[in-house]
């Protein structure tokens, strides 16, 4: 057992006693996927020297202080008990690589569910050192969600990594700016005012569903949906979906659409088709996606340092909320026209980052936090995310190719799991190459079919958007 320090830091925020919680305890998994071997002598002194040191929550633990209140208490780390290397039988033929990526497969199902010991700082890194059809070695970090949302643990994860070509540069992201809405700024005064009036309107009844969605309306029963109770305790697999980012940005250009709106949209599409071939009933039924947001008001990544500024206090942690879209349904003018999941998914999401029932239900849930506690709102999280089909999140990435102590970094994917959801999909872009991540309920989804089925979306809307001459109208 790690030895307790006995100094209390700050307390433990809304979100992170919500993603460690006996309802949930909620994980995100990042997967680097190495070009060559990893030497192991290197590990734990990148842990003491380079990873524990990122945040003080990396060496702390969640305790309740003498008022009843979850803190941060700093613990003395050994950083080996928190370092696995698994040990996988030897084998030496020409399919040694498929048969590891089976191996792999088997033992990243075998961590996903399990919790990490509370007694100790909420984190493990585990080592791989067998090649795979991807990689010669994939580390695998598994941080619980308590310690932080996408954003400050994929800022904790980077601040680990150099440059390849030159580690004295730091690395470089997509541009991230708002686009301004021109349309807005040139309409006049009354025009702003049924505006603000309608999206009034639209807010409370985003906000109404959403409360009926959480306490009462199920989606329907799918291929995608099981409605088994429990769900996040049984075994779930992972499966991958490369794609070129020159490809989703020539479908952008042509649409007049955002790169989220195409991918988005494939998604969807790609669900809907693979619904349509399990069950043709249910090309119309009901199922929801929900969508996780970064609600910082921030242009892209700030390194570590800069998130713990005083300045830039409140950067690091769980910033985030949620959107419920409904996934589209399929029709026979949908399916002659594929485009139109895009188009459909764009109108349905800027409609609902318009809306104000996000902060609506921010502030319900604060509400609920103070009167009612921790368990009952990360139940109800829990509901939201149960009672729909999918849960999508993503995460902007470097451009420039990485390394990890002089390691090359060939690929970058992760997912976040311990959520009651069948299905759920995390993107992220690395180099230029956009990496689709689905985990889905083993035995329930066929990941294989639902793998075909998004990868045939892509392949059609492509086609169907070079065949467009100029860009849309619809936009």
């Amino acid at each position: 057992m790690d030895k307790f320090f006995g100094e209390v830091q700050e307390p433990v925020s809304p979100h992170g006693q919500y993603f460690n919680s006996s309802v949930m305890c909620s994980y995100v998994f990042g997967f680097l996927e190495l070009a060559i071997p990893f030497d192991n002598s290197l590990a734990i002194p990148l842990l003491k020297d380079v990873f524990i040191p990122i945040n003080p929550r990396f060496s702390s633990i969640m305790v309740k202080d003498v008022e009843g209140k979850m803190r941060w208490q700093k613990v003395e780390v050994k950083p080996e008990e928190h370092l696995k290397i698994p040990i996988f039988p030897e084998t030496i033929n020409s399919s040694s690589c498929e048969l590891y990526d089976k191996y792999v497969s088997n033992y990243v199902t075998s961590i996903l569910n399990g919790r990490t010991p509370q007694n100790k700082p909420l984190w493990e890194i585990h080592i791989i050192n067998y090649p795979t059809t991807n990689a010669a070695c994939t580390i695998i970090f598994k941080l619980n969600h308590a310690l932080g949302d996408g954003y400050s643990l994929m800022s904790a994860l980077l601040s680990c990594l150099q440059r390849a070509d030159d580690p004295s540069l730091p690395l470089s992201f997509p541009s991230q700016r708002p686009q301004l809405n021109s349309k807005y700024a040139k309409i006049n005064l009354f025009e702003k005012l049924c505006f603000v009036i309608s999206s009034f309107f639209s807010s409370i009844s985003d906000f109404g569903s959403s409360i009926l969605k959480t306490r009462m309306i199920k989606d329907d029963k799918t291929p995608i949906r099981s409605g088994y109770e429990g769900a996040e305790s049984q075994p779930f697999i992972l499966s991958n979906i490369t794609l070129s980012l020159d490809q989703i940005k020539g479908v952008k250009t042509k649409l007049g659409v955002t790169i989220n709106d195409v991918v988005t949209g494939m998604i969807f599409y790609g669900i809907r088709l693979y619904m349509e071939e399990k069950n043709e009933k249910t090309k119309t039924s009901n199922s929801t996606a929900v969508v996780m947001l970064n609600t910082r008001n921030i242009g892209g990544y700030q390194s570590v340092k800069e998130m713990q500024k005083p300045e830039s206090k409140g950067l690091w942690g769980n910033k985030i909320s949620f959107l419920q879209i409904p996934i589209p349904k399929m029709c026979q003018s949908k399916i002659s026209n594929p485009l139109e999941f895009v188009w459909n998914t764009r109108e349905l999401i800027k409609r609902k980052r318009r809306s104000f029932s996000v902060y609506l239900i921010a502030l319900l849930l604060d509400l609920e936090m103070k009167l009612r506690g921790s368990e009952v709102v990360a139940k109800i999280i829990y509901n939201t995310t149960g009672n729909s089909s999918v849960l999508m999140s993503n995460i902007v990435g470097p451009v420039e190719k990485m390394t990890l102590a002089n390691h090359p970094v060939n690929g970058l994917c992760f997912t976040m799991t311990n959520g009651p959801e069948n299905v759920n999909i995390t993107i992220i872009s690395y180099m230029n190459v956009l990496r689709i991540t689905l985990k889905t309920l083993k035995g329930f989804i066929d990941e294989q079919k639902l793998k075909f089925c998004i990868e045939k979306a892509v392949k059609v809307i492509s086609e169907a958007a070079m065949e467009i001459s100029e860009i849309s109208t619809k936009n």
